[in-house]
Order: C-alpha cells, then sequence, then structure tokens
C-alpha cells in the first residue's frame, strides 16, 4: 500500500513539474519581460495551499491553476501579472489564506485580481438574485478597473469546460449552458475567437452529445474530399502569390461541429447541405508593415482575376475593425467544383490580434499596463453604467449584459461627420442614449440624411443622424420595444425604475391622506384588501396606480373596507371571480398533484420521466420537449420542476441564471402517450402533392394528422403539418418517409 502510494506521489510531481516547465518554456518564449522570479513563487505558494487536494478527475489540484495560467499565457498572451493571479486564483476561495495575504506577498495588482476571481460567499443583490449573477456582477465590476480579470475567468472556464467529464450531468448543464450564454459571447467581444469557438463546441459536446459525435464522424467521412478541395482551390492562389513575391502561409479552416449544427438548427438544412464548411485563410508578412491594408488589397484583386467574386459577400474589416479589434479582409469565391468558398486575407499582426484578442495590443509593464483607447473603452463604460444601477432581477441583470456581446457592427455619422460605432439594428433612440442620457431621455425622434424619422427607425451603415429633442417629452415604457442596445434598454429601465418610485411615493401619500380623512389606519392589512378589490397583485404595484391616477379611491371602496355586501349593479363583472377560482380548484383536485422538491433532494441524480409520473411536472409552451429530445430540469421558485429541452432559450437563461436549480432529465416511455410536433416542408408545387404527403403519414407512418397548413406561390410552396407522434423516433421515422416524395426539397421540425 506505502509503495502504491509512493509511486502515486511520484508520477504527481513528474505531471506538475512537466506541467510547470512548460507554462515557463512558454512564458520566456513570449515578448514580455522575463519575472520567472515572481512565477515561481506564485506557483510554489499555490501548490502549498493546494497540497494534498484532487480535482473530481482524480489529477493534483494544482494542475488546474497551471493550466489556467498555460491558457493566460500561450492562447491570451498574458504576462507575469496574469500568469501569477491564474495560478493564485483559487487560494482565497479553497484554502484559509485572505487576499490580504496575497496582497502582502504579490503586490496589489495581483491581489485585486485574484480578489475579482473569488466567488462571493453571502448575497449582494437580495434574495431573488441568483449566486451566479452575484458573482459575475462582482466579476465585472473588478474587470471595469482591470481587464484582466475577465481574460484570466476566461482562461479559468475554458479548462473548467477541457475537464467537464468528471462533473455529474445537472453539473454539466449548468456549467455549458452559463459557458454558452455568457462566456462564449464575452470571449467573441474580447475577440478571443480560437477560445470562443473551443466553448462553444465544448458547450455543444456535454449538453448534445448524439448530435456532437454525428457531426464528429460526418466531419471526418468527409475529410479526405475537403483536402482535396482545399489543395484544388489553392494551388493556383499558391502560384500567384509565390509571382508576386509574397511571404504568406494558407491554412484550411474548418467550421467547428457547434457552428455546423447551429446553421442546420436555424436554417433548418442537413449536413450535406452546408457548403461553407471549409474556409481559405491566408497570412501574409507585410513587406512594408505601414502598408499591410494596401498589401491586403493588392492579394484579393489577384484572386479576382482567378475566382469569380460573391458580390455580396466581400467583407472589409481593414479600413474600420471590429470593436474587439478584429482586423481583415474577408471574400467569398466560387471554386472550380462549384462551390463558393470564403477567404480571409490577414497580416500576421491581424492574424495574432485575431488569435489572442485585445490582449494582442497591450504592453505589460511592471504589473500595470496600458490599452488601446476606443470601441472597447466604450464597451467598458458600458458595462460601468449598467453595474451602477444594478436589475432587480438576475436574469434582467444578465441579459443587459449579454445583449450586445456578440453583436457585429455599422458605422454612422453625426451631423458634424464624425463617425460612430453601432451594433447592427440599432434604432434612433440606441444612437441618442449612446451619445447622452438627456439627449436619449428627450428623444422625439431624429433626421437621418435630413429626411424625418421616428425613434423606432434601423439605421444602416453609412447614415448620418441627427437627434431631435424637447424638453416636454419623457421616457415611456413602450421604448423598450425601440431600443435594442444594452446601454439604451440599462437606461430607459433605470429612469422608468425611478419614476415608478415616485409614483409609488405619491401614491402611499395619496392613501394615507385619505384613509385618515375617512377613519381607517395605514396598515398592510387594509392595503392588501383594498388592492385586492381593484384587482392589483402588489402593494407597490397598487401604489403605483393610485400615484399615476389609474385608481380613485371612492365611497365603494369605504365599503369595501367596513365589510358591507355589494349589490350586483356596484359589483361589476367581480362578482363572478370567487365562482371561477373555485371551479378552477375543482378541476386542478381532479389532476394528479404536481412533485414538490423536498429540503433534502439528491440534485445530482436523474430524474426518469415516465407515463405514471409525467403529469407530476410542469412542461412550459416555450419549447415542447417530447421523449427522445435532450432535456433538463428546473426548480421553479415553488419547489416545482419544469421540463425544457436543452436548446431552449429560456432554459439557456435558466442556466446562467440559476444554475445550481438544473436537473438531469431522462425519458423512460414505452410509447404509450401521444405528444404534440411539428414539421416544415418546402419544395416544388404540383398536382397530387398534399395527397402524397398525407399518404405517407397517414398509411404508412400510421400518425394523425392534426393541422395541415400549405401556402403556394410562383411553384414554390411552404407548408406545415402538426401531429401526436410518441416520440422523436417517429418524428425522425416520417421525416425519413416524407424524402421519399418528389418534388420535396426541405423538411425539418419545427416543435
Amino acid at each position: 500500500m506505502e509503495e502504491e502510494q509512493r509511486l502515486r506521489e511520484e508520477a504527481d510531481e513528474k505531471m506538475i513539474s512537466t506541467a510547470y516547465d512548460k507554462l515557463i518554456a512558454d512564458y520566456l518564449a513570449s515578448r514580455h519581460r522575463k519575472k520567472v522570479d515572481l512565477i515561481t513563487k506564485a506557483f510554489n505558494f499555490a501548490r502549498q495551499a493546494h497540497k494534498g487536494v484532487r480535482r473530481l478527475s482524480g489529477e493534483p489540484y494544482i494542475m488546474h491553476p497551471i493550466a489556467v495560467a498555460q491558457i493566460a499565457c500561450e492562447d491570451i498572451g498574458l504576462g507575469s501579472t496574469s500568469i501569477c493571479a491564474a495560478l493564485l486564483h483559487d487560494v482565497v476561495e479553497d484554502t484559509d489564506y485572505t487576499v490580504e495575504d496575497i496582497e502582502n506577498m504579490f503586490g496589489p495588482k495581483i491581489a485585486q485580481i485574484v480578489d475579482g476571481l473569488t466567488k462571493i460567499s453571502g448575497g449582494i443583490f437580495g434574495e431573488q438574485a441568483s449566486a451566479q449573477a452575484e458573482n459575475f456582477k462582482k466579476l465585472l465590476l473588478t474587470m471595469s478597473e482591470d481587464i484582466r480579470v475577465i481574460l484570466i475567468k476566461i482562461a479559468d472556464r475554458l479548462h473548467n469546460m477541457r475537464t467537464l467529464d468528471s462533473q455529474p450531468a445537472n453539473k454539466k448543464y449548468k456549467i455549458a449552458g452559463e459557458t454558452l450564454y455568457l462566456y462564449a459571447p464575452l470571449a467573441h467581444r474580447l475577440g478571443l475567437y480560437k477560445i470562443k469557438s473551443e466553448l462553444e463546441n465544448l458547450s455543444f459536446k456535454f449538453e448534445h452529445p448524439e448530435e456532437y459525435a454525428a457531426i464528429e464522424k460526418k466531419l471526418e467521412s468527409t475529410r479526405v474530399t475537403r483536402h482535396q478541395s482545399f489543395d484544388q482551390f489553392t494551388k493556383p492562389i499558391e502560384e500567384a502569390l509565390n509571382k508576386m513575391g509574397i511571404e504568406y502561409e494558407i491554412r484550411e479552416r474548418v467550421k467547428t461541429p457547434y457552428s455546423i449544427w447551429s446553421k442546420m438548427q436555424n436554417k433548418h438544412v442537413t449536413f450535406d447541405e452546408i457548403y461553407d464548411i471549409l474556409a481559405v485563410r491566408i497570412i501574409f508578412t507585410p513587406k512594408v508593415r505601414e502598408e499591410e491594408v494596401n498589401e491586403c488589397f493588392n492579394i484579393y484583386v489577384a484572386l479576382a482575376k482567378i475566382y469569380k467574386i460573391h458580390p455580396d459577400r466581400t467583407r472589409d474589416w481593414l479600413n474600420h475593425p471590429k470593436a474587439n479589434g478584429y482586423q481583415a479582409l474577408h471574400m467569398t469565391l466560387m471554386s472550380k467544383q462549384g462551390h463558393w468558398i470564403e477567404v480571409q486575407i490577414r497580416s500576421d499582426r491581424m492574424n495574432e490580434i485575431a488569435e489572442q484578442g485585445l490582449a494582442a495590443h497591450w504592453k505589460y509593464k511592471d504589473g500595470d499596463y496600458t490599452e488601446d483607447e476606443g470601441e472597447l473603452n466604450q464597451w467598458l463604460r458600458t458595462i460601468k453604467e449598467i453595474l451602477d444601477d444594478p436589475q432587480p432581477d438576475a436574469m434582467d441583470f444578465l441579459d443587459a449584459i449579454k445583449l450586445n456581446l456578440f453583436a457585429s457592427e455599422i458605422f454612422v455619422f453625426t451631423p458634424k461627420g464624425e463617425i460612430k460605432t453601432m451594433p447592427t439594428d440599432s434604432t434612433v433612440l440606441d444612437f441618442a442614449f449612446s451619445i447622452h442620457t438627456f439627449l436619449g431621455s428627450h428623444c422625439i425622434g431624429a433626421k437621418v440624411n435630413h429626411k424625418l424619422v421616428p425613434l423606432s427607425h434601423r439605421l444602416k451603415s453609412g447614415d448620418q443622424v441627427e437627434i431631435l429633442t424637447s424638453k416636454s417629452h419623457h421616457v415611456q415604457p413602450s421604448w423598450i420595444g425601440f431600443a435594442s442596445t444594452a446601454k439604451a434598454k440599462a437606461k430607459i429601465q433605470a429612469i422608468l425604475r425611478r419614476v415608478s418610485r415616485d409614483h409609488q411615493k405619491a401614491g402611499e401619500e395619496i392613501l394615507d391622506n385619505w384613509l385618515q380623512k375617512n377613519g381607517f389606519e395605514l396598515t398592510p392589512a387594509v392595503v392588501d384588501q383594498l388592492a385586492k378589490f381593484h384587482d392589483v397583485g402588489r402593494r407597490d404595484e397598487f401604489y403605483q396606480a393610485l400615484g399615476e391616477k389609474r385608481v380613485i379611491l371612492g365611497e365603494k371602496d369605504i365599503d369595501e373596507l367596513k365589510g358591507k355586501k355589494k349589490n350586483d349593479s356596484g359589483g361589476g363583472w367581480r362578482k363572478f371571480v370567487p365562482f371561477v377560482k373555485a371551479k378552477k380548484e375543482e378541476e386542478k383536485d381532479e389532476k394528479p398533484e404536481l412533485f414538490i422538491v423536498p429540503d433534502k433532494f439528491n440534485r445530482k441524480k436523474p430524474i426518469y420521466i415516465n407515463e405514471e409520473n409525467i403529469h407530476q411536472y410542469l412542461f412550459p409552451s416555450c419549447c415542447h420537449p417530447i421523449p427522445g429530445d435532450d432535456t433538463l430540469g428546473y426548480i421553479d421558485n415553488y419547489n416545482r420542476i419544469e421540463i425544457h429541452k436543452r436548446t431552449c432559450p429560456v432554459a439557456n437563461k435558466l442556466k446562467a441564471s440559476f444554475g445550481n436549480r438544473i436537473l438531469d432529465v431522462k425519458w423512460d416511455m414505452h410509447k404509450k402517450i401521444f405528444f404534440d410536433a411539428a414539421i416544415r416542408l418546402g419544395g416544388i408545387d404540383r398536382r397530387g402533392m398534399v395527397n402524397d404527403v398525407t399518404r405517407v403519414i397517414s398509411n404508412q407512418m400510421s400518425v394523425d394528422i392534426r393541422k395541415l397548413t400549405f401556402t403556394t406561390e410562383d411553384g414554390i410552396f411552404d407548408g406545415s403539418i402538426e401531429l401526436r407522434v410518441h416520440d422523436c423516433d417517429d418524428v425522425q421515422a416520417i421525416m425519413d418517409g416524407l424524402k421519399e416524395v418528389d418534388d420535396l426539397k426541405e423538411i425539418s421540425r419545427i416543435i
């Protein structure tokens, strides 16, 4: 036994030393100032602090901080301050050491970053918020002081995703969902495309293992033909670039399983119908650094002489880089095999920024850093503004942060000709709030290219915008629908909340004065009685209704408080409510009771849904899961369990906001119960098409059609069929059967 222990310890030591030596070698090969002593000190301190602790995977815990530091160094290009913080990032959270201890040993900057990465114990949002939102808020607060906090957190998340196999299923869904909802968009916003793609891919792998494996298998089976296409396509390009005397390399870029799957879902196509799986990347070293943009266009012209260019798919991010620093020239060319292939042209510097994000811009000196001014700072300021006015609900807060993380950009001009970058789909109202809160609050419209337009008008690249205001015009609740940027939405909600609080205060004073005048005392019971009488759910809503003069107190309210019986004419429709409620209660009693999660419920174990217990769970209308779908459970505020598809947009928010309430769900159904499903069809219209479709479904599959909708335009039809099926296998069998119908070109499941 002792011998086994000794051998295990020796193997651990070797594993740790190898990983640490690689980290130091990669750091020494970087362009940073060489502070190996500081990194060694942080490593030895973290190693001692985590001594004897193992991860769920069985490896020594110190391997995780080393891996995070490795990602920060190799993939993001960060320096000694970040590497030390990465090595120490779990010390305060998981051991008895404090932030003060870290500061005393490593200085205030490393301590501040470690503190930003340490989870909160005890709430700062209040009961209704989630721990995830609280910790994310703390992370962003520190990020607005030092961007390296979020970069290390993304590195931490990437390593956790790489080692997620050892976690129970409900934890996998929580972490994968949170990653897809928040961390992948953050990596995208910071220009970390390589990391963003890996985060998305790993999330997809753990949430939908079967679909992931199927796409991987398809990619492997098409690998040889893809390589041949690449070689044939790039051969004339190489000849042209060699003639021009350009130093370059051409890389094959293959779409990730996640992006293929997303396209299959969004466009309702099969794997074989996706033609942009292959893309080509040309990375060149400019002869003169200052001329790299011109050299990109020279390559563009050379390629245009070889292949036909798609006129609508050229993207110039050279003269106007993306907000995260990305620069490149994209063009789409028609290959000799008849496929459109995207070509990305970048200099080596542009490629470094694309791989490592904005970190490639920054120069770190003695633990401090300077960063490029510009769009990133604007985004950080927006984050700060949202943080300064915390949302009352955790999901609202996370939504506000996420809103334009993935936004692509348009360029618009002020009346003086200054250029402003805005997210795509921005409206006049978004533009007004981006310039100044006062301008947004009093905006009545705008002149876009000298023409009058409303607040809701969506802007396009190249528009010149002049905002029109009026001091008598104020923010309206409907404006939320006119805004699409996080900044504008956050500002509008903050103003509306402030106005709402003012109305509530006024309403409380109105009620207090009215009660005193009529000989009553202001108590919670009295307020609740009056609120119920006016069909208002909560006290604050009732105060607001009074303050806004939507409710006027009168004789009927005095009768209600005195308990007088109201005649039929006075009671209005309200007199029927008790009867309706009673009837609903009777109906409810006939159904089996919903399962209520007990206090000591094991959330790590999956719940199995079968014919006997299916009525004990809630099936919200957002996603219509049926047996065979990848599903999860969510414990709601009343301790009931909701069942969602793992792809459901509502479930994605729940995973990110309330991950500790997520459960693993498995189906144990035996084709006894029917569920609703819908299939979308498209193709070439002809006589007998509907008859052929219904014959396949009704005769061959013996499935009942509930509803059939067909529309035809210019010989092309679009249709949907609503069916009653037992499970996903039934749906797949029907879709396979329909593929045999002539002229039916598109078949996909809707729900």
